[in-house]
């Protein structure tokens, strides 16, 4: 199963590798492409490729959903006794699939490509995926997470059952997966530089993620909004006391700059607490609509 985007270069490329290496195996497989309304002919590229071979299909998202939610959809629509889910860059070699199969078939039931080493990507790029990653085993606490990430995997058949159970909106896939338990194993492969195209990975959907993660598996901003507020109240009552106590022996408290500055510090947290139960408020609001996860356009069933 691949998610798209703007990937109408790279599609045929990746088909070619998925066809030599599946045929070989000698196995049943199928190709979900989930076009997420890409600008470009992603579409009707793998359309093409379907009218040639049955085991290729693809979706249309009637808009931009994003990566997670194509991810999503390809679980929902795999028919097989596993799904690997692959990007369509050609940054996870296809090569690596026995391996995964391998290890699927020797009892795990979720299979991580963890990334050894990253090429073609920047050094923000690298650094944010470590903070990313060291951010949910150590403070989230979701220990099972590879340290390095892995956005290659393969799920078996039960564990694609029980996904269908989940319907959270604003979540990170990978983050679930890992957070469900069953047998987990993991491989290592080196991540390939991008052949055509660049990535519509911006800064504002990864931040996006971050929230999510946090929002969707730990209550600890919130814990340590009350940590912080029961910290600002002590310091605040000391402050009183030492106020009262120089009123007392007359010496008051001096200074306008300093009382200007309790007050902008104080303000300060207290708006970016608001914030972060906003972002917590408004999750739970998107989750208790119930809008549909996605909105399919096309399908290249329709087509045959």
């Amino acid at each position: 199963m691949t998610p798209a985007y703007n990937e109408s270069k790279n599609l045929p490329l990746l088909y070619e590798r998925l066809a030599s290496v599946l045929n070989s195996l000698e196995i049943d497989w199928e190709w979900i492409v989930v076009d997420d309304h890409s600008a470009d002919a992603t579409f009707v590229t793998v359309a093409e490729l379907a009218q040639r071979d049955p085991r290729v299909r693809a979706v249309r998202f009637a808009r931009n959903f994003g990566s997670h939610t194509a991810i999503t959809c390809g679980l929902h629509m795999a028919h097989g006794d596993c799904a690997a889910i692959m990007a369509a860059d050609l940054q996870d070699p296809p090569e690596t699939l026995p391996e995964l199969l391998g290890a699927w078939q020797g009892g795990s039931q979720v299979v991580w490509a963890v990334r050894g080493k990253r090429e073609g990507e920047t050094l923000s790029t690298r650094g944010f995926a470590r903070l990313y990653y060291w951010l949910m085993r150590r403070l989230i606490g979701i220990r099972e997470m590879p340290a390095t990430g892995a956005d290659f995997f393969l799920v078996d058949r039960r564990v694609l059952d029980a996904f269908r159970q989940f319907g959270e909106a604003n979540v990170s896939i990978l983050a679930l997966i890992t957070w469900m338990g069953f047998r987990q194993s993991a491989i290592t492969y080196e991540k390939q530089a991008r052949v055509h195209g660049q990535s519509g990975w911006t800064l504002r959907k990864k931040l996006k993620l971050v929230v999510d993660s946090v929002t969707s598996f730990s209550y600890q901003p919130i814990r340590l909004m009350s940590y912080a507020g029961f910290a600002v109240a002590l310091a605040g009552f000391i402050y009183a006391i030492i106020v009262v106590i120089n009123s007392v022996h007359g010496n008051p408290v001096q200074g306008w700059s300093s009382l200007m500055v309790v007050i902008l510090v104080v303000g300060g947290m207290q708006m970016v607490m608001m914030g972060v139960l906003g972002e917590y408020i408004w999750r739970s609001l998107d989750e208790s609509r119930r809008r549909p996860r996605y909105l399919i356009e096309r399908d290249t069933l329709d087509l045959r």
